[in-house]
């Protein structure tokens, strides 16, 4: 188990419910969650309560089908969501997600706080695929 984390702030100019139902729907997930180029998303699935569970497929040129998956463990509609993280990447137990949102100016302030990773080198590779998420997420909302 390691200390190691990462924090990721964006402002989103769209309204915190929108930006957190985005995170909740199957649909959306497959059109931002894209961590870097060429990355598609053929299969997402959502049980979106406590305790439920989501499946996200990235499909990765040089890897093929890569499965990311995590259970929730808080959903408070527009401000806070967390959910564990089990990736190919991050295989360090009880890797959490939290996304905080705060409404600021007509849109949202989002803070993403990954933690516990292997590796110093999976928290790097996380955050450039978080950063390009979030990118991606402002993208497809407009």
């Amino acid at each position: 188990m390691t200390d190691l984390s990462l924090e990721i702030t964006r402002h989103i100019p769209y309204p915190p419910e929108r930006v957190f139902d985005a995170w909740l729907d199957p649909k959306m997930l497959v059109k931002f969650m894209i961590p870097g180029a060429g990355v598609t998303v053929p299969d997402a699935s959502v049980n979106a309560t406590v305790g439920g569970r989501f499946s996200i497929i990235m499909r990765v040129p040089e890897a093929g089908d890569l499965p990311h998956e995590g259970e929730y463990r808080i959903i408070d509609r527009a401000k806070r969501l967390q959910f564990t993280w089990e990736s190919p990447a991050s295989t360090a137990e009880e890797s959490i997600v939290t996304l905080d949102l705060t409404p600021k100016d007509g849109g949202t302030d989002l803070r993403l706080h990954h933690i516990r990773f292997p590796s110093e080198e999976s928290r790097d590779n996380h955050n450039g695929g978080w950063s390009a998420i979030l990118a991606k997420l402002d993208e497809v909302l407009g």
